[in-house]
């Protein structure tokens, strides 16, 4: 009933739903002040991002539903996002449109008003057609029969008014909204209608309707799984007349109309203040240059160099600071433990030197995001894709397979999951099996390490930024092979098609949430895995009683002897490295917690290392470090997206392969240049 749940209770959903690059992260942000929970959708591994905020004396839960394009679940977003929509039944839906793109954007929103979802329309990023069009909202708001409200999310404008209009519409009755498909279809969908007065779904019959005349597959499935296997069949010989009828595919002659009903909301509501070439004028300038087949991948690598020399200048300025903090807590506490040695070694060689070298590099991940989040937000990010596509595809890569490798530099297992955007099976088997090679920021601190360790007075953020190069190298090189040589794996390739979003200047409080949430992923899981990998391998540095911490007398000691003879060929043939190595295989951040661990000490890890590697041999390191078996948690990606243990196989021991021979191969090759 009208306001029932609203005043009784006081708190109320709103669920948050747009096309890709909309600025629905922006919109989610503005509305909770990066008040979020981040965790996963159930039974899918697609992030989930919720958040709340108050509005007078109601409180507003936001659901940030998957970016989808329609309805239609075609891919698990979508599915993600209809599912959501129709089994919690959220009081409010806010459909962010792009207000450069209406024509497009509203598909989903009609989409949305024929579910019967209560719908408000948020018109974002009106900054960006200010003196070019005008939109009429409330003409807008008459024909939709929806609210309307205008925005620019990254400058939390209108905001506050989508607060109120959430309120507001939250206590009013929503007014349907339906199209006319013609004579035809009409007496289609109502014989429809009347059969499902019988089938207790709790869904909008006309959607369900309107759905089975389209053939939709996920309706299909959920009436025949509830015996209604006569309704789906009559829909289907509704569907084969119509067909027959209109002369026309029943699901284009449905979306056709459905653009023309949109056509002419925009023809009365949006007038032209300047031409459209030169609305596009700015876009195309930068374009020409970003995108230019002989600028566009130089400014790519810049744009990469210029990343890493920042996480590792100014990340390195506040990890000196971290780092001076973990060594005085860590003698702090030994002093203070002095009478009890057992747990004195625990506190600082296993907890302060494991877990407390890797949260040194802390800041060198949050800078390295902060860019690249920067880079995302303003537009660029889905340039870089367009031009390495005309790389990949000459090489046999699909250009799809671009996007999640730009995601595997922040993390491989989500990385793997984007992979579910790529149709054809063959490419995204390929693009999972490559993706274990880009270097997620988990590496990042094994790299920082080292490199401030030998390479301080050369360029470290050089040092850094080749070996991500040359993990690109290795994937492109691992795919072209796995073309040529598993007939499995042959095709044509697939051209790379996507939609390149409009520039726009981020806001650095968007930019720093986002960073932020990506970087707490790392803190929790130094207070996870890494937490209990180190205290592991302080009980292998420990056991058996009697022998000396961390000596080769040790059960870790012991394990690393039994590694260590096929590290030798690569440089690093002691026992230290072995067990490191074997443990990054849990987590990569765990390498730098097993060599503070093991090599627990008053001095500094940098200082340290230079006694066991070489500039070359710590460089061969890091190419183990990059490129041999990936972490556990992408292992397990791997099997859930292929459902293949063979495959899963085949990527262990080909990554394992390619890491160890070409750390050995660089390391031989060095020698005998240096001879």
């Amino acid at each position: 009933m009208k306001g029932e749940i609203k005043e009784a209770q006081k708190e109320i959903t709103v669920a948050l739903i747009g096309n890709p690059n909309v600025g629905k992260s922006a919109t989610f942000n503005a509305l909770t002040g990066g008040n979020a929970r981040v965790a996963n959708w159930p039974g899918v591994t697609v992030e989930k991002k919720e958040g709340s905020f108050t509005f007078g004396d109601t409180k507003v839960n936001v659901v940030d539903l998957p970016g989808a394009y329609s309805l239609s679940p075609y891919s698990i977003d979508e599915r993600i996002a209809r599912d959501f929509i129709l089994n919690e039944k959220p009081d409010i839906v806010v459909c962010i449109v792009d207000s450069t793109n209406l024509s497009r954007n509203l598909y989903l929103f009609l989409s949305l008003k024929e579910l019967g979802a209560r719908t408000i329309l948020a018109l974002n990023m009106v900054d960006l057609i200010e003196g070019k069009y005008s939109i009429d909202e409330k003409l807008m708001e008459e024909l939709l029969r929806t609210p309307v409200v205008k925005t620019i999310a990254t400058r939390g404008e209108g905001i506050d008014e989508l607060k109120r209009k959430i309120i507001d519409y939250a206590r009013e009755e929503a007014e349907p909204l339906s199209i006319s498909y013609g004579d035809e279809v009409e007496q289609a969908l109502e014989r429809i209608i009347n059969d499902l007065a019988r089938v207790n779904l709790p869904y909008n019959r006309r959607f369900i309707a309107l759905k089975l005349l389209e053939g939709d597959p996920s309706i299909v499935d959920e009436l025949r799984r509830i015996g209604q296997e006569e309704l789906i069949e009559k829909a289907h010989l509704e569907a084969s007349h119509l067909e027959t009828v209109l002369g026309s595919d029943i699901e284009t002659y449905l979306i056709e109309r459905r653009y023309g009903f949109i056509e002419g909301i925009v023809k009365r509501c949006v007038k032209r203040i300047t031409t459209l070439e030169e609305r596009l004028t700015i876009s195309d300038r930068i374009d020409r240059v970003v995108t230019n087949k002989y600028l566009g991948i130089p400014i790519f690598a810049l744009a990469m160099l210029i990343a890493f020399k920042l996480s590792f200048a100014v990340g390195g300025f506040f990890a000196e600071y971290i780092d001076q903090f973990f060594g005085w807590l860590g003698d702090s506490l030994a002093s203070y433990l002095k009478h009890f040695p057992l747990l004195s070694s625990f506190v600082k060689d296993g907890l302060i030197s494991g877990v407390g070298t890797v949260i040194t590099f802390l800041p060198n991940i949050f800078f390295l995001f902060l860019f690249l989040s920067f880079l995302e937000d303003i537009g660029y990010m889905a340039r870089a894709a367009f031009v390495m596509d005309r790389i990949m595809y000459a090489i046999g890569l699909p250009g799809r397979a671009f996007i999640p490798m730009l995601l595997g530099f922040g993390c491989n297992v989500p990385a793997v999951m984007a992979t579910r955007v790529i149709p054809d099976n063959r490419e995204r088997l390929i693009t999972i099996l490559i993706n274990p090679f880009m270097s997620c920021s988990a590496r990042l601190p094994i790299y920082v390490l080292f490199a401030s360790a030998f390479f301080a007075s050369h360029h470290p953020s050089l040092v850094i930024f080749s070996l991500y190069i040359l993990g690109i190298l290795v994937a492109i090189g691992s795919a072209k092979l796995f073309r040529q040589f598993i007939p499995s794996l042959r095709g044509k390739v697939s051209p790379l098609i996507m939609e390149l979003p409009p520039y726009r200047m981020p806001t650095w409080k968007g930019v720093i949430i986002h960073s932020w949430m990506r970087s707490k992923l790392f803190i929790k899981k130094a207070g996870t895995i890494i937490l209990l990998g180190v205290i592991f391998i302080w009980l292998l540095a420990s056991l058996p009683s009697g022998a000396p911490y961390a000596s080769s007398e040790t059960l870790a000691g012991r394990l690393g002897h039994l590694i260590a003879p096929l590290l030798k060929p690569a440089g690093f043939g002691f026992w230290q490295a072995g067990v490191a190595l074997l443990m990054g295989v849990i987590a990569k951040e765990t390498v730098v917690g097993t060599l503070g661990t093991l090599f627990g000490s008053e001095e500094k890890l940098t200082s340290i290392l230079p006694n066991f590697f070489t500039p070359l041999s710590a460089y061969a390191f890091m190419i183990m470090s990059l490129l041999y078996i990936p972490c556990i948690a992408t292992i397990g990606a791997i099997y859930r997206e292929t459902s293949s243990f063979r495959w899963t196989l085949f990527s262990f021991m080909w990554s394992l392969f390619v890491g160890w021979s070409t750390s050995v191969l660089f390391y031989q090759i060095g020698r005998l240049l240096l001879l």
